[in-house]
């Protein structure tokens, strides 16, 4: 059998990764290079973590997702992730941090309750003012995504799968599997995956009643000096409380110290506003005060943007057709189901079991 697989995010990289190693022979097409920085998938690191606060069967699937990570590891030689845990503060005792917990308690996974003052004596960084309480879970950490991304480029190549950079593709055919690219080569094959991200939607139009694109941008902080081994020693800050949908990965292996916010997200295409914008950076770290003690101090390195696509109610999408599947909207929280994603696609394509891949990525079990 031979598949296209269009985009090398971690999902499009995943799914050419799960179908070389079952014999199929695979053509990956990225528009840019590969990791792509303008790809959701091209930042420094990104989080796995089992919360999920409503959304239980996400929560479950976070053992699928640990053990094809395994899995790519063991292919790789290399494991690009860091085992940190995550952390969660709650600044009110009725937000998201508390469902999160409570759901995590609930299913009986591993978790640990602190009162303010524990937390913020574990984590000098925290004003413990501002903290009703917090609860960690060993179960998560950091993905690194460059490596991630290098390291199954380089693993595809070795495995004889046909990659190609600079490959944009400008149209495709559902029915018959093909697509055309920019400079007017026209590939065709048994199968064809599109795991375009963002860009999905200038490829397919048509799916614009069931995803909306957005951008959304992260920023990288410089902490006070005094703070900097208290952070890197730190676990991720999977929800830092109040309505803001704060999140803050520490800089563990090369990387830095990056917060991002839900709220921070406008409808937008891919290709549009991808610079910063002046003053976005404070903006983002204005997000995180409360529960940063001393935000003043910690300056600003660099801000990154992101484009994602979202279905209304942040469960991902798959449409698998006869010939053709579309994978796309995991909402800005797939990144740590890339791995599985990849094996479950593949599976779904070589079934042709498109209601076991939907069921499984929907999620709602």
């Amino acid at each position: 059998m031979k598949v296209i697989v269009v985009g090398a995010g971690i999902a499009g990289l995943s799914t050419a990764w799960a179908l070389t190693r079952r014999g199929v022979e695979v053509t990956l097409l990225e528009q840019g290079p590969i990791p792509n920085p303008l790809s959701a998938s091209g930042d420094q690191h990104r989080v796995i973590r089992r919360a999920y606060g409503g959304h239980t069967g996400y929560q479950r699937r976070i053992d699928e997702a640990f053990d094809a990570w395994d899995e790519l590891w063991s292919d790789l030689g290399e494991k690009h992730l860091v085992d940190t845990g995550f952390l969660l503060i709650s600044q009110t005792g009725a937000d998201e941090a508390i469902a999160s917990r409570d759901s995590l308690e609930a299913g009986g996974y591993p978790v640990e309750r602190m009162t303010a003052a524990e937390v913020a004596g574990r984590h000098p960084f925290l004003d413990g003012e501002a903290i009703h309480s917090a609860a960690f879970s060993p179960e998560g950490g950091v993905l690194l995504c460059r490596g991630v991304g290098s390291g199954i480029l380089d693993w595809l190549r070795r495995a004889g799968a046909d990659v190609r950079e600079n490959a944009q593709v400008v149209s495709l055919d559902r029915e018959t599997a093909s697509v055309r690219l920019a400079d007017g080569t026209k590939l065709a094959a048994d199968r064809l995956v599109v795991a375009a991200g963002a860009w999905v939607l200038k490829l397919l139009p048509d799916l614009a009643d069931r995803l909306t694109g957005y951008r959304t941008a992260v920023a990288y902080l410089t902490p006070p000096e005094d703070l900097r081994a208290a952070w890197e020693a730190s676990p991720v800050l999977l929800d830092v409380g109040g309505a803001v949908e704060g999140y803050v990965l520490p800089p563990v292996a090369g990387t830095g110290l990056k917060v991002g916010a839900g709220i921070h997200k406008v409808p937008c295409g891919p290709d549009a506003r991808r610079e910063a914008e002046t003053g976005e950076g404070a903006r983002l770290r204005g997000y995180f005060s409360p529960p940063f003690a001393r935000i003043d101090d910690y300056a600003v390195a660099e801000v990154v943007t992101c484009a994602y696509t979202f279905t209304e109610d942040r469960h991902f999408f798959v449409e698998a057709g006869a010939r053709t599947t579309v994978v796309s909207a995991c909402s800005g929280h797939g990144y740590k189901f890339g791995a599985a994603v990849g094996r479950r696609v593949a599976e779904g394509v070589l079934s042709g079991d498109g209601a076991a891949l939907s069921a499984w990525l929907a999620a709602r079990d």
